[in-house]
C-alpha cells in the first residue's frame, strides 16, 4: 500500500509540474483552446482544440539558423509569460462589411535559450474563429544579425483530411486546385503541376497556403499566414507518414531563406477552424493580424468597376506588340515611327476610344489598356533587364489625347506596367512612371511580373522580391496611386495597412480559361483559399465561352455558364471588378449585362448563406450606403438545388428581386449561354429554391420598393 501511495504522489507531482510549464489560452467564446509547453529538451510546442476536439496535435516551433552552431530550436526555458485581452472595432476603407471586430485573447511567451542567452518571444492570439502566432526577436546583444536556413513550424494533423491544394511553388500560384486526401498528395502531385511562364516546385508533398481542409468528422481547417513583411513566403511540406505539415520558406538566389536584424518578427501563422464552412469565409483573422492603415488621407482610394483592352489579346484575337517587322527592340534606339504597324495591335487610339465610349455609356469607372508602351515585341523569355521604360507610348497611342477624351466622357484610365520579371528595372523607373501617371490622370496601375525574376536566380516569393512588392505599394501611396499587382506574392491582409493595394491576381484567374480552361468548380474553392488573404482581380464577366468564334486559332472553352459569370461579382469579393469580355459580346446579351452594370463593389454587410469548399457558395451582400442587396451562387461539378432564405432583408420592407439563373438545359460545356431572368417580390420571410447546373449558378439583384 505504501508503494502504491508513493506512485500516486509521484504521478500527482509530475502532473503538477506539467501544469507549471504548460500555458493555456482560450478564445473569447471558450470554443478554442491552445496549449503551449516545452519538451524536456526545451523545444517549444503548441496544440489546438475546438469544442474539446483536437485540431492540431502537439507541434514543434522554432527556426534553424545558417552558419550558427546553435539554432533557435531547443534548449529554451520560459522566462516570462503575459496574457491579455483585446477588443476593438475598426472601419476598413473598403470591404465586405463596414466595420470589423478585432477580438482576441493573447499569450506572450518569452523564451531564453540556456547556452546562448538569446531571447525569443512567441506571441499567440486566439480569436473565436482561429489562432495566429508569430516569432518575435527583441533588441539584444546576443542576437542581432542572423540568417534563417529554415523555419521549422509544424502543423500536426489529427488524421488523413480531405484537402484542396495546389503544388508548392516558388514562382506561381496559377494552378487548378486538386481535391484529395493528404495521403494522396504525393501520387497526384505530378498531375497537379501544369505549365507556367515561371515555376519551381520543391517537394512532391509541398503545397501552398491558404490550404483548405475538411476532417472526416466535419471540421473545416485553413492554414495560412498574415502580414508577410520583410520575410519569405511560407509553403507547407507534408510528412505524409505522420500527417505533419512543416513550414518551408522560399529561398533566395543563394538558397538562404531570410536575412534578419533584431528587433524584428516573422509573419503570423494562422489556423482557422470551425464546424461550419461559412465561418471560414467570414473570418477576418488575416486582416486583424495586420497593422492599422498607415495612409493618413485615404479619400483618393476608391473601388473601381472597369473594362479593358485585354481579353482580346489574352485570347489571341489581337496583340500587345505594335509591329512584326523587327525581331528585337532596344529602347531609345528602335524608332517605331519608321516601322510598319501590324494589323493586330489593340492599344490604338480608335479602339481605346471605343472602349471609353462603352464604359461611359454603361456607367463603368475606368478603362484598362495593355500594350500601349514600347517594348512588347520581345518582352518575354529573353532574360532581358531593360524591357520597358513605362512612359514611352507606341505611335498609335496618344496618351494625352486619350486622357482628354476619357475625361470628357467621365471615365478614368488604368495604367499597365508589365515588368517581365525585371524588378530592378521597374524600381529604377518607378518614380518617373508614377509621376507620368499622375500627369496624365491615371489613378490606378495594374502591374505584372510574368516570367523568371531578374536579378537571375531570385524567385517571385523570396524575401528580396516580397520586399520589392511592398516597396511598390508604399511608393505608389506616395503618389496616391492604387495598385493591382499580378503574378506577385499571394496577399496576406496587407491591404488593411495599405488599402491602395486594391487588388491582386496571385492565383489562376480567368485568363487561364483562354489557355485551355479551368475546372468548373475552381471558383467554389478560391474564396476558401486565395481570397483568405485579400481580394482577387479575377476578371469575371465572360459571356462568349467558345473562344474560337472570335479567335479562330484558339480552341479553348470557358468552363462556366453565363449565370455563373454574373454570380462571381458577388461570390469573388473585390473592390476592383472587371467586365472582362469584349463590348460586342455584351451587346448581344444586354438583359444579362444589366446585372454587371447594377452590382455594387463596396459593401456594408455580407452574409454567407451556404458554403461547401469545392461544391457551392451562396452569399448575400448589402450595397454600401444603400438598401439594395445582391446575391450570388456558384456551383461545382454536379447539378444542385440551392435553398436560401431572405431573412437578411429588413423586416417590414418589400423588395423586387431580379433573378438571373441557369436555364433547365444549361451546362458549362454544352449550353453555357442558356439563362433565364425573372422578377419576383420578396420580403425577409421569403424563401427561394433554385437549381444550379454544373459550372453554373445564379445572381440576384434586390431593390427596395419605395
Amino acid at each position: 500500500m505504501k508503494i502504491k501511495s508513493v506512485l500516486v504522489t509521484l504521478a500527482f507531482l509530475v502532473s503538477a509540474f506539467n501544469l507549471v510549464i504548460a500555458q493555456e489560452l482560450k478564445s473569447p467564446n471558450g470554443m478554442l483552446t491552445m496549449q503551449f509547453s516545452l519538451k524536456n529538451d526545451g523545444t517549444p510546442t503548441y496544440q489546438l482544440s475546438y469544442k474539446d476536439k483536437a485540431v492540431i496535435k502537439s507541434s514543434t516551433l522554432g527556426l534553424e539558423l545558417k552558419d550558427d552552431k546553435k539554432s533557435l530550436l531547443n534548449d529554451f526555458v520560459v522566462s516570462k509569460t503575459n496574457t491579455s485581452t483585446f477588443d476593438e472595432t475598426w472601419k476598413p476603407v473598403w470591404g465586405e462589411v463596414n466595420a470589423i471586430r478585432n477580438h482576441y485573447n493573447e499569450l506572450e511567451v518569452t523564451l531564453k535559450q540556456n547556452e546562448t542567452n538569446r531571447i525569443v518571444i512567441i506571441r499567440f492570439r486566439l480569436f473565436n474563429d482561429g489562432l495566429g502566432f508569430r516569432y518575435e526577436f527583441p533588441e539584444q546583444k546576443k542576437l542581432v544579425y542572423f540568417v534563417i536556413k529554415e523555419e521549422k513550424t509544424q502543423f500536426a494533423m489529427t488524421g488523413d483530411h480531405t484537402a484542396f491544394w495546389i503544388p508548392g511553388d516558388y514562382d506561381t500560384q496559377e494552378y487548378d486546385y486538386t481535391e484529395s486526401k493528404l495521403s494522396e498528395i504525393r501520387e497526384k502531385f505530378d498531375t497537379a503541376v501544369t505549365s507556367n511562364a515561371s515555376q519551381k516546385q520543391f517537394s512532391k508533398t509541398g503545397v501552398q497556403t491558404a490550404l483548405m481542409m475538411k476532417t472526416n468528422d466535419g471540421l473545416y481547417i485553413n492554414l495560412h499566414e498574415a502580414a508577410l513583411i520583410n520575410y519569405a513566403c511560407m509553403h507547407l511540406n507534408l510528412d505524409d507518414k505522420n500527417m505533419i505539415f512543416e513550414s518551408h520558406l522560399t529561398p533566395d538566389a543563394v538558397g538562404d531563406k531570410g536575412y534578419m536584424q533584431a528587433p524584428c518578427n516573422t509573419p503570423w501563422r494562422t489556423i482557422m477552424v470551425s464546424d461550419d464552412a461559412r465561418d471560414i469565409l467570414e473570418s477576418k483573422i488575416t486582416l486583424n493580424l495586420n497593422e492599422p492603415c498607415k495612409i493618413d488621407d485615404t479619400s483618393w482610394i476608391k473601388p473601381v468597376k472597369y473594362i479593358g483592352v485585354w481579353w482580346e489579346m489574352i485570347t489571341g484575337k489581337s496583340s500587345w506588340a505594335y509591329t512584326d517587322e523587327i525581331p528585337a527592340v532596344q529602347l531609345g534606339v528602335t524608332n517605331f515611327s519608321k516601322l510598319k504597324p501590324n494589323t493586330t495591335h489593340a492599344a490604338n487610339n480608335t479602339k481605346v476610344k471605343r472602349y471609353i465610349d462603352f464604359a461611359s455609356k454603361h456607367g463603368f469607372d475606368a478603362v484598362l489598356v495593355e500594350g500601349w508602351n514600347e517594348g512588347w515585341e520581345d518582352w518575354f523569355g529573353q532574360s532581358k533587364d531593360y524591357v520597358f521604360d513605362f512612359v514611352t507610348p507606341y505611335p498609335d497611342f496618344d496618351v494625352q489625347a486619350i486622357h482628354k477624351y476619357a475625361k470628357s466622357k467621365g471615365v478614368k484610365m488604368i495604367m499597365h506596367h508589365e515588368t517581365s520579371g525585371s524588378v530592378r528595372n521597374y524600381e529604377r523607373h518607378m518614380d518617373k512612371a508614377y509621376q507620368f501617371m499622375k500627369n496624365n490622370g491615371y489613378d490606378a496601375v495594374k502591374s505584372g511580373y510574368v516570367g523568371n525574376i531578374l536579378p537571375r536566380g531570385e524567385h517571385h516569393y523570396s524575401q528580396w522580391i516580397v520586399n520589392h512588392y511592398q516597396y511598390a505599394i508604399e511608393k505608389a501611396a506616395d503618389y496616391q496611386v492604387m495598385v493591382n499587382a499580378h503574378e506577385a506574392v499571394r496577399p496576406t491582409g496587407i491591404c488593411r495597412t495599405y488599402p491602395n493595394l486594391i487588388g491582386n491576381e496571385a492565383a489562376r484567374g480567368t485568363e487561364f480559361q483562354a489557355f485551355g480552361g479551368s475546372k468548373p468548380n475552381h471558383v467554389t474553392v478560391l474564396p476558401f483559399t486565395r481570397l483568405i488573404g485579400g481580394p482577387m482581380d479575377y476578371t469575371p464577366g465572360i459571356f462568349e465561352m467558345n473562344i474560337n468564334k472570335f479567335s479562330p486559332n484558339n480552341d479553348s472553352h470557358v468552363n462556366s455558364t453565363l449565370a455563373n459569370q454574373l454570380a462571381l461579382y458577388v461570390t469573388m469579393y473585390s473592390p476592383l471588378q472587371m467586365a472582362a469580355d469584349l463590348p460586342e459580346h455584351y451587346e448581344q446579351f444586354m438583359d444579362a449585362f444589366q446585372f454587371i452594370k447594377d452590382v455594387a463593389i463596396d459593401w456594408d454587410e455580407s452574409t454567407y448563406l451556404e458554403a461547401e469548399p469545392g461544391y457551392y457558395i451562396t452569399v448575400a451582400r448589402k450595397q454600401k450606403g444603400s438598401n439594395n442587396w445582391f446575391v450570388g451562387n456558384v456551383n461545382g461539378n454536379n447539378t444542385r438545388t440551392s435553398n436560401i432564405k431572405f431573412d437578411f432583408l429588413e423586416k417590414g420592407k418589400k423588395y423586387i428581386a431580379t433573378i438571373y439563373a441557369d436555364a433547365k438545359d444549361a451546362h458549362y460545356k454544352t449550353n453555357p449561354q442558356a439563362y433565364t431572368i425573372k422578377t419576383i417580390k420578396v420580403t425577409n420571410k421569403s424563401k427561394l429554391s433554385q437549381v444550379s447546373v454544373p459550372g453554373g449558378g445564379y445572381a440576384i439583384s434586390i431593390k427596395e420598393i419605395e
